[in-house]
């Protein structure tokens, strides 16, 4: 154990000997030198015994805003709001979507193509011969172009929507994305919105069927489209959200989309 009287002596003594130091060196530098031209020895900062960093605040007033959040300018223009139709009826958005109403019978699911109005078997007929080919380009005319194209991504694309059809596809030429597509255009399929300017007929039918209320035969047809780890997902989320086709009474080929 250290003497507690060394360790005063020594603090106190220290300050006499540098006092005495400064003495003889001023009498060694004689007069011409100023006293002024002596630099005194800085003090040894104090170290802090933590350090603080200071960040300014936000304002309180406002947050502020996300990378991507669009402020609306408008009252009612809110970011993701959907645009009704001009007719009244449901938008774009809304029509590729999966919809399921509890309040409404569900349609009937359909297999027979006999039951299809011309035009919509025409469509249907034609997509399926054009897959079978393995070509990506026997697409091209039935796809279209223009506003009249058919949809092929709920955020729409740009470019060459068969480059694009490429992209998804797992092979370089598209044929794992026209096999997809002939597999949904094989299911059964369900005639929605009858009578409403979003008329369609839709495949394959889990779009407008509750996938809790699949009977076991419902689910081999559903797995031939999805894993079961896929259902599961799905179930979870409240619908159908694989790839599907619609197309309108009139024979157009409104969309050929995935996702929610």
């Amino acid at each position: 154990m250290r003497n507690s009287s060394f360790s005063r002596t020594s603090r106190t003594s220290a300050p006499r000997a540098c006092l005495s130091a400064l003495a003889l060196l001023l009498a060694l530098a004689g007069p011409g030198h100023a006293l002024s031209q002596l630099q005194e020895a800085p003090e040894p900062a104090e170290e802090p015994s933590e350090t603080i960093e200071r960040v300014p605040l936000p304002s309180p007033v406002k947050p502020p805003a996300a990378a991507n959040e669009v402020e609306p300018s408008e009252p009612g223009d809110e970011p993701g709001a959907e645009e009704a139709a001009p007719d009244g009826g449901a938008s774009e958005e809304e029509v590729v979507r999966p919809r399921i109403d509890p309040d409404k019978p569900l349609p009937e699911v359909l297999y027979d193509l006999d039951k299809l109005p011309e035009p919509v078997r025409r469509m249907h007929d034609l997509i399926v011969e054009a897959c079978k080919t393995g070509d990506l380009e026997q697409l091209r005319p039935l796809i279209g172009m223009g506003e009249d194209a058919t949809q092929l991504s709920l955020g729409g694309i740009e470019g060459d929507p068969l480059q694009f059809l490429r992209e998804l596809s797992g092979d370089d030429e598209g044929q794992e994305i026209m096999a997809i597509l002939l597999e949904v255009l094989q299911a059964g399929y369900v005639h929605a919105d009858v009578g409403t300017p979003s008329e369609l007929y839709v495949w394959p039918y889990f779009f407008a069927v509750p996938l809790d209320s699949l009977d076991k035969r419902q689910r081999v047809e559903l797995f031939t489209l999805v894993t079961a780890g896929d259902y599961e997902e799905m179930k979870n989320f409240g619908a159908y959200v694989f790839y599907r086709v619609g197309i309108t009474p009139e024979g157009h080929w409104a969309f050929f989309v995935a996702g929610d």
